[in-house]
């Protein structure tokens, strides 16, 4: 359903590649030139590389007759040009943190909406990351419950450079497994400068981060510092530059290139690749197709006799979330299973592939049935929506779904939150 290079949805008609699923950001053109910041000249794709795998809720499809190899790589993402090599950085906007990924220099182009480079004077060597510990010589205090900013108090004595993970209060949700989907709220501080650095709590908060965890896409002080722990649980982190913003520091925050920062992490939810809701649910009225749950395989979607294609998006809550809903611009983590309103006939499902699949609402990489009928949707819904061509791929035939068809997706919204979509 998206559009990233290395996953379902490729370019559109004018070969440009479209936003979709990549942990990148937009960043404002004035604030990359302030930080000295310019895209990279595009480049090519190798010649001969095999061509991406599709889903069927992108936006625009190569028409391809064949279903087999929709392999999703939840791992992989957008490329930012040959930033740090391996680094891993974090940009601050706004009120909060967001994620950063960083070109690893390797094989894929990077697109005009996420390619940001500095320049070669902003590029200085990284030093490793040093091995995660649990205790230093000195440690800032927190005091706080579980889901409200933490008030972090460092000490008199300077930083010694241990990278620190340790858990303050240990939660009873499930496990953060690498690869895990995890969503985090944090409070931060510059330990060398005791200068509070904007989280997800207070006045101006942003939204629970969203990413996956140990997937090497993040600085390792938040990539690395979740596995481990269960969701519930409250984790203080030091890092150190390397595990941070590296030796380049940041100066429009103020952090120079020895500072230390100080994380607060409350790991909300943790959620596996392969997870699916569950629960009695409540079935769809008449007129709607009827749904079964298969469990962690694709659902059935029995169509209604007869019954004519609807003008407009019809959707229905089988199972209610309790979470709290989802806005436009947040980055969602869904299973789904779609199939033709007809006859039923399944054309998709992230279930076959046993990987949840994420995307960005209203960040037009989805069709237009997606995003109004997901956004204002608690998490941990399941929902069932009926989208008429007008929404879907209109009077576009793609792969098995003829021209002018109207669809049925039935989505699980597992979590929620920023996640760098651009």
């Amino acid at each position: 359903m998206s559009e990233k290079p290395s996953s379902p949805g490729g370019a559109d008609n004018n070969g440009q590649q479209r936003p979709g699923d990549r942990e990148s950001i937009v960043v404002p053109a004035e604030m990359l030139t302030q930080a000295g910041w310019a895209p990279p000249a595009p480049s090519a794709p190798a010649a001969g590389a095999a061509e991406a795998p599709q889903v069927f809720a992108s936006t625009q499809r190569k028409i391809d007759p064949s279903e087999a190899g929709y392999d999703e790589d939840p791992g992989s993402s957008g490329r930012l040009g040959a930033i740090l090599g391996t680094v891993l950085a974090v940009l601050l906007i706004g009120s909060a943190i967001t994620m950063y990924q960083v070109n690893k220099g390797d094989d894929k182009p990077a697109s005009k909406s996420d390619a940001v480079k500095p320049a070669a004077s902003d590029t200085p060597s990284q030093e490793p990351v040093p091995p995660i510990k649990d205790s230093a010589k000195a440690l800032p205090t927190v005091t706080g419950d579980f889901g409200s900013k933490a008030t972090i108090t460092v000490p008199e004595d300077k930083p010694d450079g241990t990278f620190v993970v340790k858990e303050l209060t240990a939660g009873s949700g499930a496990k953060v497994e690498k690869g895990n989907w995890v969503s985090v709220d944090y409070t931060a501080m510059d330990w060398n400068t005791g200068k509070e650095i904007p989280g997800s709590y207070g006045e101006k908060a942003g939204k629970p981060q969203l990413f996956q965890a140990d997937s090497g896409k993040l600085i390792p002080a938040l990539d690395k510092a979740v596995a481990g722990h269960k969701a519930g649980s409250r984790v203080l982190v030091v890092a150190p530059p390397a595990a941070a913003f590296g030796a380049q520091g940041n100066s429009q925050l103020g952090i120079g290139a020895t500072d230390s920062l100080v994380f607060v992490l409350d790991i909300r939810q943790a959620t596996a690749p392969d997870a699916v809701l569950s629960g009695e649910m409540t079935p769809p009225p008449a007129g709607m197709p009827q749904v079964k749950d298969n469990g962690k395989k694709p659902f059935d979607i029995t169509p209604v006799p007869g019954a004519a294609d609807p003008t407009e998006l019809k959707s229905h809550v089988l199972i209610q979330g309790k979470g709290r809903k989802i806005e436009s611009g947040e980055k969602v983590v869904v299973q789904y299973t779609g199939a033709l309103y007809k006859d039923g006939k399944k054309f998709d499902s992230s279930l076959d592939r046993g990987q949840a699949f994420t995307f960005a609402t209203g960040a037009g990489g989805v069709i237009e049935g997606w995003d109004k009928g997901v956004v204002g949707q608690n998490i941990g819904s399941r929902i069932e929506l009926v989208i008429p061509a007008s929404l879907g791929y209109k009077d576009q035939a793609s792969g098995s779904i003829p021209a002018n068809s109207t669809l049925v997706f039935v989505i699980d919204i597992l979590d929620a939150g920023v996640g760098g979509e651009d």
